[in-house]
């Protein structure tokens, strides 16, 4: 309807990010507030996504990965998305398979064992045990040993300045890879060859979060703690009755949980807000940060905020969040 001064591009050609007119082939494509070039691919769990005249077209892997996660002071992701937090002091049967009644033979089992690690009653877990058979490995005290062999399971170790990362591929069946931060933080990330179903606070890994709540009688349960008491891998440890509420036993401790974690809100993660649900994340930071106080403040509010770097990094937004004064990581000695 009026006249407005300025540049506009020829037919035919479009304005990308740097204010050049280019060619539709080479619009850029926009993801988490970056911007790709034609031709580069970002990645989730389940697609494999190429920049291509400005759009991302996706295409699904052929075989597709989920996570379940194990963090703080027993917080839990189940394969199929399912949260839930809880205080037992025992250890449980994270994931196992061979969860038929009638065929109960499993390839690999993997425990924790939690205790308490707050004032309030709090627990974490201090280790995880991996059994493959009759080749079992042992995470703990920042460390970790292998004990027996199995040939029929191939397995890699990785290590860098944050996690020990293990790659396991029992053939036929599962290929997995599990991430451990060296304190409180387990990641057990499957992919799966077989119809095999998947049992223990994992959930059963079926696409539906409903019924993760499966015990080991084969039943759902009608809240998490009966769920919980069902997977102790010890009969004699007792039983959770209730989860634990730090913040109100130390409020203290609840306005300086709030302030660390408010990162996780802050414009540093802005780039993965829309991608990623924070508040829950946000949350279990704050939880955990009020429940940690017989040592390592830092580092469990640290981990919590990790976690939610974690899904970003999962959904292919990488978050560049720790400084030399917030939650630093130390090169090794002389490197």
């Amino acid at each position: 309807t009026k006249c407005e001064s300025g540049c506009v591009c020829a037919d035919g050609l479009y304005e990308n990010l740097d204010g050049r007119c280019v060619p539709a082939e080479e619009c850029p494509c926009e993801y988490g507030g970056l911007s790709y070039r034609r031709g580069e691919q970002i990645q989730t769990e389940c697609e494999i996504c190429t920049c291509t005249k400005g759009k991302w077209k996706c295409v699904q892997k052929s075989r597709c990965s989920s996570t379940c996660n194990l963090y703080g002071e027993g917080h839990i992701t189940t394969f199929d998305g399912q949260r839930f937090v809880f205080d037992g002091n025992c250890e449980y049967i994270l994931a196992t398979d061979g969860c038929s009644l009638n065929r109960p033979v499993s390839s690999f089992k993997i425990v924790t064992e939690n205790v308490i690690c707050g004032k309030s009653g709090v627990t974490c877990s201090r280790s995880i045990s991996i059994y493959l058979g009759n080749l079992t490995i042992i995470l703990r005290d920042e460390t970790f040993t292998i004990s027996g062999e199995n040939p029929g399971v191939q397995y890699h170790v990785k290590q860098n300045a944050l996690h020990l990362m293990f790659d396991i591929v029992i053939p036929g069946k599962y290929n997995m890879t599990l991430i451990w931060n060296k304190h409180m933080n387990f990641f057990i990330k499957i992919s799966r060859e077989t119809q095999e179903t998947i049992c223990g606070l994992c959930g059963n890994y079926n696409g539906n979060m409903k019924d993760d709540f499966e015990t080991r009688s084969k039943y759902v349960a009608s809240n998490e703690l009966e769920f919980v008491n069902s997977w102790k891998e010890n009969p004699l440890c007792g039983d959770v009755y209730f989860v634990v509420d730090p913040c109100s036993k130390n409020p203290y401790r609840k306005a300086w949980a709030e302030k660390t974690c408010s990162v996780i809100n802050s414009k540093v993660f802005s780039a993965c807000h829309n991608k990623v649900n924070r508040m829950p994340y946000y949350e279990a930071c704050v939880r955990d940060s009020c429940g940690c106080d017989i040592g390592g403040d830092c580092e469990c509010m640290c981990d919590a905020i990790a976690v939610y770097a974690m899904a970003c990094l999962d959904k292919g937004i990488c978050i560049d969040w720790r400084t030399p004064d917030f939650c630093p990581v130390y090169c090794e000695y002389y490197n």
